[in-house]
């Protein structure tokens, strides 16, 4: 049976979000951090490293740091290799918007000859992959100054690697804010159970036990609210703000010109509110 454990790679600059933490950015109800753990714990790694400043302390992982910081992913896979131990290591950057569904494509064992496995969109994902952990020690015995700021191909070029095809849905990462706010709402696509078609019978019982009048609760809107702000904030903070919009409309009046103002401010804060 060929042991397996895990370097997630999670410090960088993160300089085309304007230094945030992208790990840490939150989509489909988890961290991106912490769905890279789940992902690679479910494809039986025994050991995570982590190769980040310590950005959650309740995961279960070991945190490695390389020296100096931000010296790029080689440097990070270089400084993590004295940790690991097992037969293969999955290689795996932290800002994947679908971890699951990457790890899923290399759980299985390497081809016979070959020193590691990628996925390949078109283009080699170096990050997404499972090498043979030998073959990467001595890969990076050759590299000067511990693998600072070099290349994935000057750590891997050299090796017999396995492209294996995956669609850029499965590749994507995170990047920029349109991505991340690509990568929320493609999560609440997916998680989305109820059309909104489905709360008419809910609104109308809502309507008849308050003595409200038809048109008073408008579902579309507030829905549209609700996608808006998990998408620009986070999404416990959707049925938080639909509260507040109701309170304030209500102070105002109540009218419906009155829930439109109130819902359009909400939103109007909520789409600048990763830029704040």
């Amino acid at each position: 049976m060929v042991s397996v454990d895990a370097i997630l790679l999670a410090g960088g600059r993160g300089s085309r979000v304007d230094g945030a933490v992208k790990p840490l950015f939150e989509v489909g109800g988890s961290t991106l951090l912490a769905a890279a753990v789940d992902a690679v714990r479910a494809a039986e790694a025994r050991r995570v490293v982590v190769v980040a400043p310590v950005l959650d302390a309740s995961l279960d992982v070991e945190w490695v740091r390389e020296d100096p910081p931000f010296g790029g992913p080689v440097a990070a896979v270089v400084a993590a290799l004295s940790t690991v131990d097992a037969d293969d290591v999955y290689v795996v950057a932290c800002d994947l918007a679908a971890p699951a569904a990457a790890v899923r494509r290399l759980t299985d064992p390497l081809p016979p000859g070959a020193d590691g496995a990628c996925l390949d969109d078109g283009r080699r994902q170096w990050l997404i992959g499972r090498y043979r952990t030998a073959a990467l020690r001595a890969a990076a015995s050759g590299l000067a100054d511990g693998g600072r700021d070099a290349s994935m191909r000057a750590l891997l070029g050299a090796l017999v690697i396995t492209p294996l095809a995956a669609s850029d849905t499965v590749t994507r990462d995170v990047d920029t804010w349109d991505d991340l706010r690509r990568a929320r709402g493609g999560a609440m696509t997916e998680n989305r159970t109820l059309p909104s078609e489905a709360l008419n019978d809910w609104s109308a019982a809502l309507a008849e036990r308050f003595g409200l009048a038809e048109g008073d609760i408008p579902i579309s809107l507030v829905l549209d609210l609700a996608r808006d702000v998990a998408n620009g904030v986070a999404r416990p903070a959707a049925p938080l703000s639909a509260f507040v919009a109701g309170l304030v409309a209500g102070r105002a009046g109540g009218s419906p010109a009155d829930t439109e103002a109130a819902v359009a401010a909400v939103v109007e804060m909520a789409r600048g509110w990763e830029h704040r």
